[in-house]
């Protein structure tokens, strides 16, 4: 029997690293300072959205309330909390994140994402040299592509 050369299409991981320069740093600092001032603009709303529907909510009902009518307050004032949480969470990771591109230095190489590309192996082919590929950028324009293509 005659042997057949074959190959296999993989998915892996691709490091998207940039190069700190003062541009991407703006950049950076605008788009989470944009984050931060939404998930602010966000929490107040949901604060006059569970207002609104508690009042509602008393606003139908005698007094003093019945117990079903103090339970449906406490679980829209539970979930509001729960959401508010999240987001108070987010805005700390940004807030965070702000902090830590102050202290970059210009010219340091920073991992900002993880894409997915695919690639062709085949018998003979060192798999973990394959896998591992990087792309480094300046400003949006790629400056290099390390790794075995």
């Amino acid at each position: 029997m005659e042997e057949t050369n074959t190959s296999l299409l993989l998915k892996r991981p691709v490091i998207l690293k940039v190069i700190v320069t003062q541009q991407w740093k703006e950049e950076v600092h605008q788009q989470l300072e944009t984050q931060v001032r939404q998930l602010d603009a966000q929490m107040q709303q949901l604060d006059m959205q569970g207002q609104q529907a508690i009042a509602e909510i008393q606003k139908q009902s005698i007094i003093p309330p019945p117990p079903q009518v103090s339970q449906q307050i406490q679980g829209i004032q539970n979930q509001v909390n729960q959401k508010k949480s999240e987001m108070l969470e987010r805005k700390n990771q940004a807030l965070q994140q702000l902090q830590q591109i102050q202290v970059l230095e210009l010219g340091q190489e920073v991992v900002q994402a993880q894409l997915e590309s695919f690639f062709r192996v085949e018998k003979g082919d060192n798999l973990v040299q394959k896998m591992n590929v990087e792309i480094v950028m300046r400003d949006g324009i790629v400056e290099d592509i390390r790794g075995d293509l």
